[in-house]
């Protein structure tokens, strides 16, 4: 365990329940959410975190399976991807994995990036899977993490939900606990040394139904004491019961490929691990029809990208990476279903001009998604909206003068001052000057004036003395030269909050709930931004940063959406942006900047706000395309 986590333990005094007559009582029927993070590996790394003990089960699995190269295949609930990462490692080249924790598949992308390997990764719920209809070859739903839900209703659903997005004839392997075994051979009590410092006292129990085995586990540091009390449940299924249920799904051809046991070098407490059942199934069915409605017209867009076979300095290795590509894949996948609509794309900048002009006259319009800006420069973001104008193709979002005024962090200051808008202290400091009054106390905030995606944004350019400030202008000005302005703003302690806005008039705006950025599993000791660090660094500690639905007063929240609209007006934004507002100590709300065009990926801040107001991404993306067509006179 690192000593960062050791120390934070010392310091908050963990909660025991003492014992306890029923343990069902305590287990919270979403358990799942949080328990599988460091300390899980650290408990279960025996099993988990043994490269031997998954090397042996790929080997199983594949010949089971008899698993090819070209497979496309998804790891379901597949933790921190041991298996989907060995799969890659033997040459397997379209894996993907899938897992509700936040913690471990940041560790799974971590390893991806360390050893190059071609597997994608996302958070996601197993129960709404977000994959298109027929598109796997294999899924594989490994390491005993089937049945972990309260209802029984759940497990079917995921099951559903791997029946639909396998190809006809296509095929599920389960290894799952053996519930007939566990139920009379559980051990009601046990414990064991992970290593020198830390032990696990567990206690276990049937259910009231006798389906599910309750667990509890205390994890105990020598030094330190209880570091965990914590609750989880798996059902119990016997072979006759996963049978009916795969059944039941619409699966057929199930076959049971014998047990499986890990040589756990710790030989201690396998709990749920120690015996498992293999079972595979068959997707038989026909290739989903997707019927073609009967449409007057079908649309003709063209998508416009950044061009990811050029340099992106906004991006940690200044190229796309495969977080870049899985997030246009999902674009796409989504746009696909969109039957009115005759989708092409276009990501070469140097033949860019060429390919519009071709297509001049063809196409109803452009579907601007470019905010890395014309050849991946995010101050030549307004290049392309300039030159749709020019060749007179109709486009969503916002034009180049709104994006120039949006490039100017205290230009949308100073037009919000105007307004009566609320914005925090600042002062600008031109190139070159050595000089300058400093009319507000510390803490203050340092920012690049022109900048997109946090770029120069990090913890050191929060500062609390001279010295600092000092310092974090002469590393800008060497990061960004001498001719680029800086903003020195007052750094607000309260809430960091953003509000999207979709829409073109008063009688149209859709105001999305506002978002809050979650800070409570940031050390204490870091300034709460949310810089570039938790935008492009996985493994800062600012990663950790949530996306929550903000609880504001009726006051602040009204202030926030009638500041916004104003600026959205004043601004000449188009279609849909993104305003970022943060509260002062007394809970008073100040803007920070707007941003047109705002980033369109399936977990950024806008599909999050969406998703607050019950918008699945998909109908974020035909809401914006509907509100262009509409300002566009495309659809009465």
């Amino acid at each position: 365990m690192n000593s960062e986590w050791i120390e934070t333990k010392k310091s908050k005094t963990s909660t025991c329940l003492g014992p306890i007559e029923n343990l069902e009582e305590h287990v919270d029927k979403d358990w799942w959410n949080h328990i599988f993070n460091s300390m899980y590996l650290k408990t279960d790394g025996d099993v988990v975190e043994d490269p031997i003990i998954t090397s042996r089960e790929i080997d199983l699995f594949s010949k089971i399976l008899d698993l090819k190269p070209n497979d496309v295949i998804l790891d379901l609930c597949c933790g921190q991807g041991r298996h989907s990462l060995e799969l890659a490692r033997r040459g397997f080249t379209n894996i993907e994995g899938l897992d509700r924790s936040h913690f471990l598949i940041k560790k799974a992308r971590e390893t991806v990036r360390k050893e190059g390997l071609a597997v994608k990764f996302q958070e996601g719920d197993a129960r709404k899977l977000n994959y298109s209809t027929d598109s796997f070859d294999v899924v594989l739903l490994l390491g005993n993490s089937f049945g972990y839900f309260k209802s029984i209703k759940d497990d079917l659903l995921v099951l559903t939900e791997v029946f639909r997005i396998l190809k006809p004839w296509s095929r599920i392997l389960i290894d799952l606990a053996d519930g007939e075994y566990l139920k009379k051979n559980f051990a009601p009590h046990s414990w064991e040394w992970i290593d020198k410092n830390i032990f696990v006292c567990r206690e276990r129990s049937l259910s009231l139904d006798k389906h599910r085995l309750i667990s509890r586990e205390l994890i105990t540091h020598v030094n330190i004491g209880v570091l965990i009390d914590q609750f989880y449940a798996e059902r119990l299924y016997s072979k006759n019961r996963i049978l009916e249920l795969l059944k039941k799904a619409g699966f057929t051809n199930i076959n049971f490929h014998g047990e499986v046991s890990p040589a756990s070098q710790r030989n201690q407490d396998l709990g749920m691990m120690e015996k498992r059942i293999l079972v595979s199934a068959c997707a038989k069915k026909e290739w989903t029809v997707v019927e073609k409605k009967q449409k007057k017209a079908q649309k003709n867009v063209v998508v416009i990208f950044g061009d990811p076979n050029k340099a992106d300095i906004l991006k940690p290795l200044r190229i796309f990476d495969e977080d870049d590509f899985y997030t246009i894949e999902q674009l796409k996948n989504n746009l696909r279903t969109f039957e009115e609509y005759n989708f092409m794309y276009l990501t070469n900048h140097n033949t860019l001009v060429q390919e519009l002009l071709k297509l001049r006259g063809q196409i109803d319009y452009v579907f601007n998604l470019c905010d890395e800006g014309y050849d991946n420069n995010a101050r030549n973001e307004l290049h392309i909206p300039a030159l749709l104008d020019v060749l007179r193709i109709p486009y969503t979002g916002a034009g180049p003068q709104c994006l120039a005024f949006c490039y100017d962090k205290s230009l949308v200051r100073g037009i919000a001052k105007e307004m009566g808008i609320p914005v925090p202290h600042a002062i600008y400091i031109k190139p070159k000057d050595e000089k300058f009054d400093f009319p507000f106390y510390f803490p203050a905030i340092v920012k690049p004036n022109f900048g997109d995606s946090s770029f120069g944004i990090t913890q050191q350019n929060v500062i609390y003395n001279g010295e600092d400030l000092i310092n974090v202008i002469s590393n800008l000005r060497e990061q960004f030269g001498y001719n680029s302005p800086i903003l020195i703003e007052q750094f607000l302690p309260g809430k960091d909050l953003t509000l999207g806005i979709i829409g073109n008039s008063y009688d149209d705006f859709l105001i999305l709930p506002i978002s809050e950025d979650d800070y409570s599993e940031l050390p204490s000791d870091l300034p709460k931004i949310c810089g570039y660090e938790a935008k492009w660094l996985p493994d800062s500690p600012y990663s950790k940063i949530k996306s929550i639905k903000a609880e504001l007063p009726n006051k602040t929240e009204e202030l926030i959406q009638r500041s916004s609209l104003k600026l959205f007006e004043r601004l000449e934004c188009q279609d849909y942006a993104r305003f970022d507002w943060r509260l002062d100590i007394d809970g008073n709300p100040k803007l920070l900047e707007v941003n047109p065009n705002p980033g369109w990926c399936w977990d950024g801040h806008l599909a999050k706000m969406a998703s607050y107001n019950n918008m699945d991404y998909k109908d974020m993306l035909s809401k914006i395309l509907k509100t262009a067509e509409k300002r566009l006179g495309l659809v009465k």
